[in-house]
This record gives structure tokens, C-alpha cells and sequence, in this order.
């Protein structure tokens, strides 16, 4: 039934033994065997009463469900008749929000190629490892950022084309697409081909590739959107999380998508109280953002007032109570929380509205079973500290990575959280089981910092790890040995930090660098990070 020609990703997939068990449980959980999660979400707009109701908004244009489905057509076509790619091929994307990445990411699914959407802050060398991994033919690039993606190009003989978008030059991905009749039926893909490779950096710095289906993307769709989140096509959904996070692109395209509401994307970043402002300006009722920036919105919140709010949603990092007890006081309204992950694309633990039990993020999601187990995998006494262990309707299928085994055990997805349930079945977080730094909603591989800092002449060893912080949930902070004749300054401090913004993406860099005489290390040489965990 597959309709990718190019089976390379599938290729890549993990033997059926390595597989979590996936549970279709619920009615709403039944799909074919064929099926485009662009064609059920775009194609079918008009017939669920959405054609001619917004979907994307931005300070300069808005387009209905229909007039999309023309502008993605268009880019299919050019996808498929100009390039010549077929379908399993991919196409890298690489953007910040707004409706030209909405659009092409949706034409590269609806033409049965694989997405392979990249945060806008990625330099060259880390382009590298994403396009070293997921070969793809052709990136599309939004005008401003593409510099990084040439020099990744250069490196990359495979990346044959590099074309532009959110532009008005004449060769630009926009140019070409005006050129189409607007006439392209999705790709008849098999439920279980894959629509996107969402990159992760994972502990390592390595980058992790989770393979997603068609099948996948919908089946979320009918379970935390259906059952927890409730949006009808009455509401305008606003918020921080790029699209090339799935957090983002399920919050901010997918989801809003199958309810029918629009999305609005603004052409600055936001700043806490310009979010604020624009959710009054737009009438947004919908917010995703992380912790930290609710924190900071707070204030603002209070002195404007946000009438036309009624759903928050936090996701991304842990939220301590104590600023959902903050923005409740602000706005009235109850934080909606979640924890979900990458390599199963969005939440499966959440509450919503009186369901809300204070200091926990909620109960598995309907669709889904959750439980916190031992290292053998037995379930501990409720009450007790253990590891979360899922299962659902989807699961990690990492693409040529032998860390499938340390994700998938035994039929169950380990997540790499330390969980503890109460007797009402609550999901309380503890912490990240591994070396994961979440800081203000990015995560964050220690290695891959000091991967950085080591490429400075005045550094000879490094320790990174994440260092609880009250605004931004952690920060990245470093322990540096320096090389004999440099000197521990404040001067250093910020060149170090300079040279880390200039190497990785600028919000990776250490925000605290300590200067010690050694690290410790155990007697084969190994970093002892905990025990810089444990260092006041």
C-alpha cells in the first residue's frame, strides 16, 4: 500500500522486535490502510463546513481553508514538476512561523515526500548533522536564514537545490508557484508511510530522528485535541513554539487545523507584553507558550486584561505551580499543562479546566496508558518515585539510531522522565531522568556545549549541565578548566559565551561559567556530572 517510492527512510526504521506496541483502543482511532493527513485536514475543509472560515493569519494576509489549499497545491506542483522529487524523498525546511512555512511544510506532506522541518537558530554545523543523516534533495529556506543553509550545501553535495521562500525574487519558491494551476491530489500514501523526520538533539548532541506517519499526526489529533484541549473552529490560536518543534506544529498548524480555527503568526518575535497586546489586537483564545514566558506575561496580563482568552496551554518544560498559581491570579484561567515528547509528537499526559489537581500535570490522555515503573519495569506503589513507561496510539520509531532500545522496552515508550502517580492516578514530574538541559522550553545537550567551548584555545576541559533557575525552569551553566597562561575574567566569561553563540544556535550558550582547577571524573575518566549537580 505504500505510495514512497524512495523507501530510504523506511529503510532506516527499526526491525518490528524494537517497536513499541501501538494501541488503537478508541473508535476514533480506526483509520484506512491509505491515507494523507494533509488530504484529511485540507482536502476535506470545505465538506466539514471550514473552506471559507480563516486558517492563517498574519499582520499582512489572511487565508481561508480554501484559499491554502490552492497556495499548497501550488507548491506541490512545483515540489514534484519542477524538482522532480517523488514521493519518500525529503525536503528539509527551514523557517521561523509564518504562513509561507505553514504552507510549504503542507505541500511537502500532501506530496507524499517526508518533512524534515530545522529551528531557525541552527548554524551550518549543526545543518550538517541533519542533512548528513536524512539526505535530502531539496531544502526550502525562508530568504533571511539562508546563508547558514548555503554553507551547509557546500558541505553537502547531496542537498542538490536550495530555494528560497518569503520572497519576492524571481526565482523564489513564490515566483514558481504562481505559475501553477492550483490543481494537485494528495498522494495516495499508506496510513503508515512517513510524513515528517522531527529532529532532536537528545542528550548526546547527536541528532535523534523520530519517523512519523500519516497515521500518527491524525491519530494525536483524536486524542489530547479531542479529549483534553476542545477547540471548535470559533477560535484564533497565537504562540511562541517554532513549527519545526512537533510541540509547535501540533499546537500551531495540525491541531487548529482539524477543529477548524486559525492560527496567527506575527512577523516579529513575540515579547511577553507584545503577546499580550496581540492576543487583545487578534481576539486570540488559544495560547501556547512555555512556563517562562507565561511568568513573564503575568504582569502584563494583569495591567491589560485578556477578555477573549479561555484556553492556555504549557508545554515544553516543567511549570512550577507557582506560576500557574501566578497567571491564574492574572488572567482567571487555569493553565492547561502537558508533557509529551518528540518521538511520540505531542502530549499524552494532561488535564484540563476542574480536572486539575495542584503541583500535577494530569492523567494519561485518553488513548493512552501511562505508568511508572521500576528499572526492570514493574510497576511501583503508587506514591512512589519511578520512570514513566507509555503506550498509545503512538510510539518511537527512531530513523538508524541504535537508541531505539534504550527509548522502546518491552512494548513500552520510556520518555527518560522521573514520574510519581497518586491513588486518583495523577502524573506528578520529578525530573529529567537524563542529562537533558530544558531551559525556558529549549532542550538543551550538555555534550554539545561543551562540545563548543572545547573548540576555544582557552579551554581545556568542560562540564555543562543544567542548573535550576526560577524564570526560565533551568539554565545552561559550564565549568571550565582553563589552558595554563589565560585567566578566569570576566572578560573570558563573555568571550566563551560569544564563541558558543557563534558555533551552535545562540540559546544553547552557558548563561553561568564557573572557572575550576579540575572536574571530577572516575578512575577511567568519565565526567561525574551529578557531581556538579551537587556543587552550591
Amino acid at each position: 500500500m505504500s505510495a514512497q517510492i524512495d523507501r530510504f527512510v523506511h529503510d532506516g526504521l527499526p526491525p518490528a522486535e524494537l517497536l513499541p506496541v501501538f494501541r488503537y483502543d478508541l473508535p476514533e482511532l480506526q483509520f484506512p490502510d491509505q491515507l494523507n493527513l494533509v488530504g484529511e485536514l485540507l482536502d476535506k475543509a470545505p465538506a466539514k463546513g471550514f473552506g471559507d472560515r480563516p486558517m492563517l493569519r498574519s499582520p499582512t494576509r489572511t487565508l481561508t481553508y480554501a484559499q491554502a489549499s490552492i497556495e499548497v497545491n501550488r507548491i506541490a506542483q512545483v515540489l514534484t514538476e519542477d524538482l522532480g522529487l517523488v514521493p519518500g524523498n525529503r525536503v528539509l525546511l527551514r523557517g521561523g512561523n509564518s504562513i509561507p512555512m505553514a504552507l510549504a511544510w503542507l505541500a511537502v506532506v500532501k506530496a507524499g515526500l517526508i518533512a524534515v522541518a530545522t529551528m531557525p537558530l541552527l548554524r551550518a554545523r549543526e545543518l550538517n548533522d541533519i542533512v548528513d543523516k536524512s539526505k535530502p534533495a531539496v531544502a526550502l529556506c525562508e530568504a533571511k536564514l539562508i546563508e547558514d543553509m548555503l554553507v551547509s550545501q557546500q558541505a553537502n553535495p547531496v542537498l542538490r537545490t536550495v530555494l528560497a521562500f518569503n520572497s519576492d525574487a524571481p526565482d523564489a519558491l513564490e515566483a514558481l508557484a504562481a505559475k501553477k494551476s492550483g490543481v494537485f491530489a494528495a498522494c495516495p500514501t499508506s496510513a503508515d508511510d512517513i510524513a515528517l523526520l522531527a529532529f532532536t538533539s537528545g542528550t548526546t548532541g547527536k541528532p535523534k530522528a523520530p519517523a512519523t506517519t500519516h497515521r500518527d499526526v491524525l491519530a494525536m489529533c483524536e486524542t489530547w485535541p479531542r479529549h483534553i484541549l476542545k477547540a471548535t473552529s470559533d477560535d484564533i490560536v497565537m504562540g511562541s513554539p517554532p513549527l519545526a518543534f512537533t510541540f509547535g506544529l501540533g499546537g500551531l498548524l495540525i491541531y487548529p487545523m482539524w477543529a477548524g480555527s486559525s492560527i496567527y503568526y506575527p512577523d516579529i518575535p513575540y515579547t511577553p507584553e507584545g503577546m499580550v497586546k496581540l492576543i487583545n489586537e487578534m481576539g486570540a483564545t488559544i495560547v501556547y507558550t512555555a512556563p517562562t514566558f507565561y511568568r513573564q506575561m503575568a504582569p502584563f496580563a494583569k495591567q491589560h486584561g485578556v477578555p477573549t482568552l479561555r484556553i492556555t496551554v504549557s508545554a515544553g518544560e516543567a511549570l512550577p505551580d507557582a506560576t500557574r498559581q501566578l497567571w491564574k491570579d492574572a488572567t482567571g484561567i487555569e493553565m492547561l499543562d502537558g508533557i509529551g515528547g518528540t518521538e511520540v509528537f505531542h502530549i499524552y499526559i494532561s488535564a484540563a479546566g476542574h480536572e486539575v489537581k495542584r503541583g500535577a500535570i494530569g492523567k494519561a490522555v485518553p488513548g493512552f496508558t501511562a505508568k511508572v515503573v521500576d528499572d526492570q519495569g514493574d510497576e511501583v506503589p503508587r506514591g512512589t518515585v519511578g520512570k514513566l513507561a507509555i503506550q498509545g496510539p503512538v510510539g518511537c520509531r527512531y530513523f538508524d539510531d541504535a537508541r531505539q532500545t534504550a527509548y522502546v522496552k518491552d512494548g513500552w515508550n520510556y520518555p527518560g522522565d522521573a514520574f510519581r502517580q497518586d491513588d486518583d492516578g495523577y502524573f506528578f514530574y520529578q525530573a529529567r531522568a537524563d542529562d537533558m538541559i530544558i531551559t525556558a522550553g529549549y532542550n538543551v545537550g550538555g555534550p554539545e556545549v561543551e562540545d563548543a567551548l572545547l573548540q576555544h584555545a582557552a579551554v581545556a576541559e568542560c562540564g555543562v549541565i543544567g542548573k535550576p533557575d526560577d524564570d526560565r525552569g533551568m539554565i545552561v551553566k559550564a565549568y571550565c578548566v582553563l589552558k595554563p597562561g589565560h585567566t578566569g575574567d570576566a572578560a573570558l566569561r563573555k568571550m566563551l559565551q560569544d564563541h558558543v553563540k557563534a558555533t551552535i544556535a545562540p540559546y544553547k550558550y552557558p548563561r553561568e561559567i564557573e572557572f575550576v582547577d579540575a572536574l571530577p571524573r572516575t578512575e577511567t575518566g568519565k565526567l561525574q556530572r551529578f557531581k556538579l549537580r551537587q556543587t552550591p
